[in-house]
């Protein structure tokens, strides 16, 4: 449980609020006093998480959301702002990966993660925009990974969404600085997520989607240096949703255009 309420009166927007860390960050900013939209295009998941909110969850609203889709975007970000009263803080978490053989992915799947990851942060942003600029301290957390500066194989359409999310963080950055909207990303690694335990992947794959001929050698050093229980090797999404909790609250007033690692030590 967070001992602070940094999101006292704040207005909050997640995507990918049904599952994972996006749901880490929904239950986080909760607890820090935040009123939060959370969205999501799993109306389960969102269920999901309206249940897992407990006492708090008279200051949390749910919103169908398809990132991918602009005419979606538009209508959920409306209907977010509306219900929020106008908006303070946009984190975008939702994505998807998709993991095989360079050249076996098709075209459809490499424009699939794009769609989703890089092209659904900025039609979420785009439209978030008018609002956050009328916002109380307003600050973008976007989501990019460990993908975009370290090899991470047969991950090539996910490496090249999260390296594009990364390039558009620092380019907003600057462009809003006048605006006062701060702009940062996340990246994270070696964190439980559907992603990484394969539960949103193809039942023929194993681990996070990877082909199954996998040739491990190609990572490297991928295990997080920081001790974590039982042996573990993926932290849990709260350890995320922390920092996220950080940049996107005015307590990082003067943190702009910038990353943060969110990894154990991993990719020292």
């Amino acid at each position: 449980m967070a001992s602070i309420e940094r999101y006292a009166d704040r207005r909050v927007l997640i995507t990918g609020g049904g599952s994972g860390i996006g749901q880490a960050c929904v239950l986080r900013i909760l607890d820090e006093g935040g009123r939060v939209v959370a969205a999501d295009i799993s109306e389960s998941g969102l269920k999901d998480t309206t249940a897992k909110a407990g006492a708090e969850v008279d200051r949390l609203s749910t919103v169908v959301m398809d990132v991918g889709s602009e005419d979606s975007v538009k209508a959920a970000v409306r209907e977010a702002v509306s219900v929020l009263g106008g908006l303070d803080t946009l984190v975008n978490v939702a994505g998807i990966l998709r993991s095989a053989h360079f050249a076996d992915t098709s075209l459809a799947d490499f424009e699939q993660v794009l769609r989703v990851n890089l092209v659904g942060t900025f039609l979420v942003t785009r439209e978030a925009l008018p609002a956050l600029r009328d916002g109380n301290s307003p600050a973008v957390v976007n989501f990019s990974s460990t993908s975009a500066a370290f090899a991470h194989p047969y991950m090539s359409a996910y490496a090249a969404s999260k390296g594009g999310v990364q390039a558009m963080t620092h380019a907003l950055a600057a462009e809003f600085a006048a605006d006062g909207i701060r702009f940062n990303s996340v990246q994270p690694g070696s964190i439980s997520s559907g992603m990484t335990d394969g539960s949103g992947e193809s039942k023929q794959s194993v681990g996070p989607g990877l082909p199954q001929d996998v040739n491990y050698k190609l990572f490297g050093r991928v295990a997080p240096l920081l001790p974590l229980p039982d042996g573990a090797i993926f932290a849990n999404p709260a350890a995320v949703a922390a920092v996220v909790a950080m940049l996107g609250s005015p307590d990082a007033f003067f943190v702009s255009g910038t990353e943060v690692r969110v990894d154990g030590g991993a990719h020292m």
